[in-house]
């Protein structure tokens, strides 16, 4: 092995122990959140409106843009490459820049997000101004979601529908698994009838 090549693999090594580690421990809100970990990679702009519950993973390459406020609830996962945006020029830069005469701030698009408990974010998603999601949400890769879903919702697609239950796949998963059913019904039962995050 070369001189080269046994640089450049411990090169490799020590980025990653030193920048790409994710720890546990995190604050926000000033709560400290001893079981929450967020990547060094992921992007987050107006961190003082971005509010996490503890146990909450995000992990690499992600952009949370929190100027509208962004709660993510306990427990939630948001994986890698996703963008989670509580304001939108996309109008703007068409109707405002000239053409109605308006001025751009009228046309932005700027609403808060909420993120259930547990809920999953599949990568390459983006979660869009106003967007509620309900406790147990799990969002399919390559999503794009804009709008208020219930509990439990499973979505796909851009823009992104309904298409299924994830207690459907959980029953499925707990007779397999039948420890797990009873702290799996008190945790159904603490948030039945809430209808949204």
């Amino acid at each position: 092995m070369g001189l080269r090549t046994f640089a450049n693999r411990w090169r490799r090594r020590l980025w990653h122990a030193v920048f790409f580690r994710i720890l546990f421990g995190e604050r926000s809100a000033g709560v400290d959140l001893p079981g929450t970990r967020i990547s060094p990679s992921t992007v987050i702009e107006h961190e003082d409106r971005l509010h996490l519950a503890d146990d909450v993973f995000i992990g690499h390459f992600n952009y949370i843009e929190a100027s509208a406020g962004v709660r993510i609830g306990r427990g939630t996962q948001v994986t890698n490459f996703v963008s989670i945006v509580s304001h939108s020029t996309h109008r703007a830069v068409r109707v405002a820049a000239g053409l109605s005469g308006a001025a751009l701030e009228d046309a932005v698009i700027r609403a808060p997000i909420a993120i259930g408990e547990r809920c999953f974010i599949g990568p390459h998603s983006t979660i869009e101004a106003g967007t509620v999601l309900g406790h147990g949400t799990l969002v399919a890769s390559h999503s794009r979601v804009r709008g208020q879903f219930a509990d439990f919702a499973v979505l796909a697609g851009s823009p992104a529908g309904v298409v299924g239950d994830t207690r459907e796949a959980d029953a499925r998963w707990l007779q397999a698994h039948p420890a797990l059913q009873a702290d799996y019904q008190r945790w159904l039962a603490l948030h039945a009838g809430e209808g949204g995050a």
